[in-house]
């Protein structure tokens, strides 16, 4: 093959390969072009500020939370987290979540059997994997899991017992009953004294439901066992001639007569009022009512016991997770609910939580008061077998329950008691 020849080959298809270039140089330039610019509109996109909102169940609490959202925006300012705080909170929750409406963030109470049938119901995103459920301590979060998936963060637990007026108490010279025979005394020695043992509010009968809650724990021997008397029985069979019934009625009747003038109109902020002003020594609440009492009167000692038993050392609390988040599944923001959630599984946020709460904290490195701290007589119980968990997380209503314990307050009427009772109890047992 002659020289002459190749340069005229290999020219022509140099020529070729240049006119093929050309188009396919000016295509990687478009496509480059493309590139960039998708590049930078994703980056804009990613630097768009989104809104989760997080609906708070606990009101007391609002002031605190607003200091951690605060700070949780400042560490995040591409996400802004709108709070939402209405009364009736759980009915307005339920209302919104069977609607389709729901907030990217609940506050919502684990045992709460509304929560269960909506996370079986795929309602709520699966955290069982994410890292911070690690943070949390005792296996509190496995404790509430749904059919072994976690659905829920309890970053802290809520306590049920007895509030008392240290400084009284002191100045009297009354003693913490260890057993429910020196629970009745105390309430005796109170009125000798001429002082008033309760306060209580007539008007919200939620408030008194931990008090028959572990009034029915401690007769039977706890939290099965009491179960099996009112939810698992046969139907009509709660009675005023079994002995548990009558030693429950028995304690209910301690409450009778032994509260603060004008009671039964009293509501749950004129109770702590009628507390936190002295008008009465004990009030049978939950640890959620310590920054409402330290709001009324921040120099008031306020101290704590838990709910004797018969015995000595058979003494309980009750409750459950109470700060405790889950995550929409229907969320269109989950990955910034997701950085909200994790922050709030933080020590740096539950700090400044339990600082203002005071109930015991389940995150790891929370710096936590001792047994001789406001809530101390009830939170050296939490996480144990003694901290047990709200009956009502068997039941499909506790509406019912409060009421019943109410009016039977305001009446005495043990026979409507009973019928109460069953009455509220027999739908259940329909699907023992």
């Amino acid at each position: 093959m002659g020289v002459n020849y190749c340069k005229f080959i290999f020219g022509e298809r140099r020529i070729a390969m240049k006119k093929w270039l050309k188009p396919f140089a000016v295509g990687m330039v478009a496509l480059a072009s493309l590139c960039l610019t998708g590049c930078k509109q994703k980056e804009a996109a990613s630097n768009q500020k989104v809104t989760i909102e997080f609906f708070n169940q606990k009101r007391e609490m609002q002031p605190t939370l607003k200091k951690i959202i605060k700070k949780f925006e400042k560490e995040h300012p591409n996400i802004r987290v709108k709070e939402t705080d209405v009364p009736s909170a759980g009915d307005v929750l339920k209302v919104r979540m069977l609607s389709g409406d729901a907030p990217d963030v609940i506050n919502i109470y684990p045992q709460n059997l509304d929560y269960q049938t909506w996370a079986k119901a795929g309602y709520f995103v699966d955290m069982t994997h994410k890292s911070y459920i690690k943070n949390i301590v005792n296996n509190y979060a496995e404790k509430f899991a749904i059919n072994g998936k976690i659905y829920n963060a309890p970053l802290s637990a809520n306590l049920y017992g007895f509030f008392y007026n240290a400084t009284e108490f002191k100045k009297l010279g009354l003693k913490i009953p260890k057993t429910w025979a020196e629970m009745k005394a105390l309430v005796k020695e109170i009125k000798a004294k001429g002082k008033t043992p309760f306060a209580l509010a007539g008007t919200e009968p939620w408030t008194l439901n931990g008090y028959h809650n572990l009034a029915l724990a401690t007769v039977t021997g706890g939290f099965n066992q009491a179960e099996n008397l009112v939810r698992y029985s046969p139907v009509n069979s709660i009675s005023l001639k079994n002995k548990y019934i009558q030693s429950d009625i028995k304690r209910l009747d301690l409450l009778r007569g032994t509260a603060q003038k004008n009671w039964q109109g009293a509501s749950y902020n004129d109770a702590v009022t009628a507390f936190t002003s002295g008008k009465a020594l004990i009030m049978p609440q939950g640890s959620w009512a310590l920054p409402v009492i330290t709001s009324q009167n921040p120099k008031f000692k306020v101290r704590t016991f838990a709910f004797p038993g018969n015995k000595v050392g058979q003494e309980m609390t009750v409750g459950s997770g109470d700060m405790a988040l889950s995550i929409s599944s229907r969320s269109k923001h989950k990955k910034a609910a997701d950085e909200f959630l994790k922050f709030m599984c933080s020590p740096e946020a539950m700090q400044i939580y339990y600082d203002k709460d005071g109930s015991p904290c389940t995150i790891k490195g929370v710096k936590q008061k001792g047994k001789n701290s406001e809530l101390g007589g009830l939170s050296q119980y939490a996480f144990t077998k003694k901290h047990m968990v709200w009956l009502g997380q068997k039941w499909t209503t506790e509406n019912d329950f409060f009421n019943l314990t109410g009016n039977y307050l305001l009446t005495g009427d043990k026979k409507q008691l009973i019928s109460d009772f069953n009455t509220t109890f027999n739908p259940m047992k329909a699907t023992n």
